[in-house]
């Protein structure tokens, strides 16, 4: 894979160990690193990975990634991020031992959705779809077969930053593969 299909993109949080590779983007999470606030934790955590560019008006971006997941909460994915308190992530969260697709939705505050999946996948996708007024997530295990986890209301913009996202917020760190952003503007 070369390099520039990461042309354009900066890191929020960079990781200790990252390289680009011919799979994608491999990178080692930092310990005890999240993006999460307030709810439930009464805590603001905002020091996990993010590898992003700015994209404007609508979208459609898809990602495929893979990840080592050993430690509660463990995750990885595709982010959407305005600011500090309005984001989406979305992709694989390591919970009870099992992986789960996830969707965490913040305007000021946090919120968590979950769906059940039957073992850890060697691949996974999460596709979003950003309108005027809101994003559309929806999860493969797959590449063919995408079910719809969020619906969820998104403030206008002119712009986001859009890309991928790790984090660790109970373990040491884990491995995590990312295929390079597949985004459709308009």
């Amino acid at each position: 894979m070369p390099e520039n299909q990461w042309d354009g993109f900066q890191w929020m949080n960079e990781p200790r160990q990252w390289s680009v590779e011919e799979k994608g983007l491999r990178l080692l999470t930092d310990r005890q690193t999240d993006f999460w606030r307030i709810t439930h934790y009464d805590f603001v955590k905002n020091d996990g990975h993010f590898y992003y560019r700015e994209l404007q008006g609508s979208f459609t971006c898809q990602l495929r990634f893979s990840g080592n997941y050993q430690d509660l909460y463990d995750q990885a994915g595709l982010m959407l991020r305005l600011d500090d308190t309005t984001w989406i992530k979305a992709g694989i969260e390591y919970v009870s031992s099992t992986a789960k697709a996830s969707a965490v939705v913040t305007r000021d505050f946090s919120d968590w959705s979950i769906r059940e999946l039957r073992e850890v996948p060697i691949d996974f996708w999460v596709r979003a779809k950003r309108a005027r007024d809101h994003v559309e997530i929806s999860f493969s295990v797959d590449s063919e077969n995408f079910e719809m986890l969020r619906l969820a209301y998104f403030p206008p913009s002119a712009s986001l930053q859009v890309g991928i996202m790790a984090a660790s917020p109970k373990g040491e760190g884990f491995e995590t593969i990312f295929a390079p952003l597949d985004i459709k503007e308009g």
